[in-house]
C-alpha cells in the first residue's frame, strides 16, 4: 500500500494554504474569515453527514467498539498526563498543552475511510464507520475540555456552544433513530464536506508558523509520540486482548496510526489558543503518518 500517495492530498493542501497566505494578496485577513466559515458551518455539516449516514451495527462490532474506546481513552489519558510527568512536565507550558493535547488522540477521518476500504473492503468501511461514530463524540469532548478548563470559560457552556459537539450529537441522534437523509440533499452535503476538508487544510497551512514548533519541543515530542508510536502499540495489545479477527485488527491498527484531525487547528484557533503551533503539529502529524501507518500495518500486524 502506497501511504505516501494516500497522504499526499492532505499535505499538498496544507502547503498550498501556506504559500497562498504568504506570497499572494490572500493574507491572514482573508484566512481568518475562512476559519470562521469552516468552524461554524462547513465542519459541522461534514461531521453530521458522516455520522448520520454511517450504519452503526453495534452488536456485530462490539469487541472492536470496546477496543476502540479503550484505545481512545488511553490516548486521552496519556495526552492529559504530559504536564504532570517527571522532567518532561516541567518543560511544557500549560496553555500550549491545553490547545495541543487533542493532537495526540484525534484522527483524520477521510484517511481512515480510504484506508479501511483498501484493507478490508466493504466490511472495513462498516467497521471504521462504527469506530468513527462512537469515538468522535468522545474525542471532541476531550479536545474541548482542557481548553475550556484552562480558559475558565466553563466546560458545560463550551460544550453547548461548540458547533462540532452539536453536529456530532445531532448526527448520532439521527443515526440511532433511524432517520434517513433525503436523497436530494445528499449531493449538497457531500459537496459541503469536500469544501470543508479543502478549506480546513488550507487554513491550517495559512496559519502555520514553523518557528512556534521550536518553542515547545517537549510538548511537540510528547503529543506526536503518543499519536504515532504509543497508540499503535496499545492497539496491538488491545487487538490481542479482545481477540479481534483479521479485518477488525487491521482496522484498529490503522485507526491507531492515523495522522491527526485537520480540524484541530480550527478548533484551537477559534477557542483563542495558539493556532499557528497546532497547525504546525497537524503538518508534522501528516508527515509522520508515512512512518506510523507502515509501522502499525506492517511490523505490528
Amino acid at each position: 500500500m502506497n501511504f505516501a500517495q494516500l497522504l499526499l492530498p492532505d499535505f499538498s493542501l496544507i502547503l498550498c494554504g501556506y504559500l497562498v497566505c504568504r506570497y499572494t494578496a490572500l493574507n491572514r485577513t482573508v484566512w481568518e474569515q475562512a476559519e470562521v466559515l469552516v468552524y461554524y458551518f462547513l465542519f459541522p455539516v461534514l461531521l453530521f453527514h458522516s455520522i448520520a449516514r454511517s450504519p452503526l451495527d453495534l452488536g456485530e462490532a462490539s469487541s472492536l467498539i470496546a477496543a476502540g474506546l479503550m484505545l481512545g481513552l488511553s490516548g486521552i489519558a496519556m495526552a492529559y498526563a504530559l504536564p504532570y510527568l517527571p522532567w518532561l512536565g516541567q518543560r511544557i507550558d500549560r496553555r500550549e498543552h491545553a490547545g495541543a493535547a487533542q493532537i495526540a488522540f484525534r484522527f483524520n477521518s477521510f484517511i481512515a475511510l480510504a484506508l479501511a476500504e483498501r484493507l478490508a473492503g466493504p466490511r472495513g468501511l462498516l467497521l471504521i464507520a462504527v469506530l468513527i461514530g462512537v469515538c468522535v463524540p468522545l474525542f471532541n469532548v476531550a479536545a474541548v475540555w482542557p481548553m475550556a478548563r484552562h480558559g475558565q470559560t466553563g466546560f458545560a457552556r463550551a460544550l453547548l456552544r461548540n458547533p462540532l459537539i452539536i453536529a456530532t450529537a445531532a448526527g448520532l441522534a439521527v443515526n440511532l433513530l433511524g432517520v434517513s437523509i433525503p436523497p436530494w440533499l445528499e449531493p449538497t452535503l457531500v459537496r459541503i464536506g469536500a469544501a470543508s476538508l479543502a478549506l480546513g487544510l488550507m487554513a491550517a497551512g495559512a496559519g502555520m508558523q514553523f518557528s512556534s514548533l521550536a518553542q515547545a519541543p517537549a510538548l511537540t515530542a510528547g503529543v506526536l509520540g503518543i499519536r504515532h508510536f504509543l497508540l499503535p502499540l496499545v492497539a496491538w495489545g488491545l487487538s490481542r486482548l479482545w481477540r479481534l479477527d483479521t479485518a477488525q485488527t487491521a482496522v484498529l491498527l490503522s485507526f491507531s496510526a492515523l495522522p491527526t484531525a485537520s480540524s484541530a487547528y480550527v478548533l484551537a484557533a477559534r477557542m483563542g489558543y495558539n493556532g499557528a503551533y497546532v497547525a504546525g503539529l497537524v503538518t508534522l502529524s501528516t508527515l509522520l503518518g508515512l512512518v506510523s501507518l507502515p509501522f502499525a500495518l506492517g511490523i505490528l500486524r
